[in-house]
């Protein structure tokens, strides 16, 4: 396969079916859920010199699915339920205690100096 065709694929791969899965409806309540699709390729061609010369092509593709959250249709209204990551909101967590505890030492530090 060349790098075209891996670009043709992936471009088949990266479709409007994968960012809206189908609608699901249950007692007059439609489900709409949402992703987010991102990718990135590249190729390339290589020569190598010297005493005995080669020629080469290479290429790669890597394409991420995250969900996003989903539209809820009920009663002609349309609202927007997004994703809640907890990892997400467990790492920023993480990252605010740890800013507090510097914080902290240092004020502590600074008043043992006095």
């Amino acid at each position: 396969m060349n790098v075209l065709e891996m670009i043709d694929r992936a471009k088949d791969t990266a479709s409007v079916g994968r960012v809206f899965g189908d609608p699901v409806t249950q007692d007059g309540v439609t489900v709409i859920p949402v992703a987010r699709i991102s990718g990135g390729g590249g190729g390339g061609e290589g020569k190598q010199e010297g005493e005995q010369p080669s020629e080469g092509t290479g290429g790669g593709f890597g394409l991420g699915v995250t969900p996003e959250g989903m539209f809820v249709i009920k009663d002609a209204k349309v609202r927007w339920l997004p994703v809640v990551n907890v990892n997400r909101v467990i790492l920023g967590g993480q990252i605010v205690a740890v800013v507090v505890l510097l914080t902290v030492r240092a004020i502590a530090r600074l008043r043992a100096r006095k």
